[in-house]
C-alpha cells in the first residue's frame, strides 16, 4: 500500500510540474536571416483558461525571440475565466512587442473576456460578420452572486476596462456598456463606436492595415514596420495539445470516472499499485481539466455522495436501496457537473453520461451480488465448516463416543444411538472439539 501511494504521488508530482511549462510556442518555419520583418500569429479558438495564459505568453517571448514586428492573436472566443483574462493582459501589457487581436474567421466573436483582452491589445482588428460584446460577469460553479457581490465583481471589471480603454485610447463608455449591459455589436458599429481599429477581410489586409501604425509598448512608443513582411504561424507544443484535449468536458468527465474506478480499486485491494497510478494521474488531470471548466459544485458533490452509496452497498445489506441511491445520485450529478449557463455548448455529453452510469451501475451492483453471495455461502473452513459435513465412522460410535474420519482428520464423536464401523456419519454439530454425528442415509 505504501509502495502503491509513493508512486501515485510522484506520479501526481511529474504531472504538476510538467503541466506547468508544457506549452510551448513552436516556430512552424524559421525567418530568413534577412531584413525583411517578421509578423507572427497565433490561432485562439475556445474558452479562455489557464492553457489559453500559457499559449499566449508563450507566443510572446517566441515573438520576442524572433524579433517580431508585432504578434497577430487569431480569437474567437465566448469568453473564460476571469483570473486567466487578467493573467493574460498582465502579459500584454509588460509586452515588448506590438500585439494585435483579430477577431477570425467570419462568424467568430470576442465575447465576455475577449473584449478585456482586446482593449488591452494596442490594436484590434476584426473580420467580416463577426461580433463583440456581452462582457458581463457571471457567477462559477453555477454558484447564484448576490447583488452586494455581483456589484463589486462589476465594477471592478469596469474600473478595468475603462483603464485599459484610456491607455489604448478607445471607447470607454461602451466598454462599460459592455460590461455593466452586456451589449454586443458587429465589426462596423465596432469600427464607428472606436472599440477596434481595422476591419480586414484576412491577415494579410490587416498586416498591410498596421504598417507604419505607432504603438505604446512597455518600453514607450513603437512604429510598426510590416512592408513585405513574413509571417510565421506558430503552434503550442504537443503537451499542451494534450492538455487541451483532456480539457474537453466529456474527457474531463471521463478521466474523472477513470480515475474514481482506479482509486476504489486500489484502496480495496492494497498493493495492485497500477489501478492506483492510473486513478491518481486520471484524477490529476481531472481536476486540472475542471479548473478549464466551469464547475457546479452541487454536481461534484452528488457524484462524490454516489461513490460512497456504492461503496456503502456492498459493507451494508439494503436490498438495493442504497445502489439506486447511488444511481440517481451519480446521474444528476453528471447532468449537473458542468454550468452550463456560462458556457451553452460546454455540458457534457448524454452520449457519454449515459454508458458511463450504466458501467458505475453494473460493476457496483455485481461487486455487492458477489460480496453478498460470499457472506452467504456456507463456511468450508475451521470447526464451524464442519457442521453438515458426511464423515466415515472409523469406530462403532455410540453415546459414549467413537472416531470419525472427515477431512483427512481423525476425529473423536458421539452419537445418540450405536453406528456401526464403516457407515457413513452426518456431523450435526462441534462440542468441545467432539463431534456430535447421526447415521447418514443416501436420498
Amino acid at each position: 500500500m505504501k509502495k502503491a501511494l509513493i508512486i501515485i504521488l510522484a506520479a501526481m508530482a511529474f504531472a504538476v510540474s510538467y503541466s506547468q511549462d508544457t506549452t510551448k510556442v513552436i516556430d512552424k518555419t524559421k525567418p530568413a536571416l534577412t531584413s525583411q520583418p517578421v509578423v507572427t500569429v497565433i490561432t485562439i479558438s475556445k474558452a479562455i483558461g489557464p492553457i489559453t495564459t500559457r499559449e499566449i505568453t508563450s507566443a510572446i517571448k517566441s515573438s520576442r525571440k524572433m524579433n517580431a514586428e508585432a504578434l497577430i492573436i487569431e480569437l474567437n472566443t465566448p469568453g473564460g475565466q476571469m483570473e486567466a483574462t487578467w493573467d493574460i493582459i498582465q502579459a500584454i501589457l509588460a509586452s515588448d512587442i506590438p500585439i494585435v487581436l483579430y477577431v477570425s474567421p467570419p462568424g467568430s466573436r470576442a465575447a465576455s473576456a475577449g473584449v478585456f483582452i482586446s482593449y488591452a491589445c494596442q490594436l484590434v482588428a476584426m473580420a467580416p460578420q463577426t461580433n463583440i460584446g456581452s462582457a458581463h460577469p457571471v457567477g462559477m460553479g453555477g454558484a447564484q452572486i448576490d447583488s452586494t457581490l455581483s456589484e463589486k465583481i462589476t465594477n471592478d471589471a469596469v474600473a478595468k476596462i475603462k483603464t485599459l480603454a484610456k491607455k489604448r485610447n478607445r471607447n470607454a463608455e461602451w466598454a462599460e456598456d459592455a460590461v455593466r449591459k452586456s451589449v454586443s455589436i458587429t465589426e462596423f458599429e465596432a469600427k464607428d463606436l472606436n472599440v477596434i481599429n481595422y476591419v480586414a477581410s484576412d491577415i494579410d489586409q490587416l498586416i498591410s492595415d498596421i504598417n507604419g501604425d505607432t504603438v505604446d509598448v512597455i518600453d514607450g512608443p513603437r512604429v510598426i514596420d510590416t512592408e513585405n513582411a513574413q509571417t510565421e504561424h506558430l503552434s503550442i507544443g504537443f503537451a499542451s495539445r494534450v492538455l487541451e484535449v483532456v480539457s474537453d468536458p466529456n474527457i474531463a468527465y471521463l478521466l474523472m470516472a477513470i480515475g474514481m474506478l482506479g482509486i476504489y480499486f486500489e484502496l480495496s485491494n492494497p498493493g495492485a499499485i497500477l489501478p492506483g497510478v492510473i486513478g491518481g494521474i486520471s484524477i490529476l488531470l481531472a481536476l486540472f481539466s475542471f479548473q478549464a471548466l466551469s464547475i457546479n459544485i452541487a454536481g461534484v458533490l452528488l457524484i462524490i455522495l454516489a461513490l460512497i452509496l456504492f461503496i456503502v452497498e456492498i459493507k451494508v445489506t439494503s436490498h438495493g436501496l442504497l445502489g439506486i441511491g447511488g444511481v440517481v445520485s451519480l446521474f444528476f450529478g453528471s447532468m449537473m457537473l458542468i454550468n452550463t449557463t456560462e458556457f451553452p455548448y460546454k455540458g457534457i455529453s448524454l452520449s457519454v453520461i449515459i454508458p458511463t452510469v450504466i458501467v458505475f451501475t453494473l460493476f457496483f451492483f455485481i461487486s455487492a451480488y458477489l460480496a453478498l453471495k460470499t457472506h452467504r455461502r456456507k463456511i468450508t473452513t475451521g470447526i464451524a465448516g464442519l457442521k453438515g459435513e458426511i464423515a466415515v465412522a472409523k469406530t462403532v460410535i455410540d453415546p459414549r463416543g467413537g472416531t470419525v474420519f472427515v477431512h483427512g482428520e481423525l476425529w473423536n464423536a458421539v452419537a445418540e444411538s450405536e453406528i456401526a464401523k464403516g457407515k457413513r456419519v452426518r456431523i450435526i454439530d462441534v462440542d468441545n472439539m467432539i463431534l456430535r454425528v447421526d447415521e447418514y442415509f443416501n436420498e
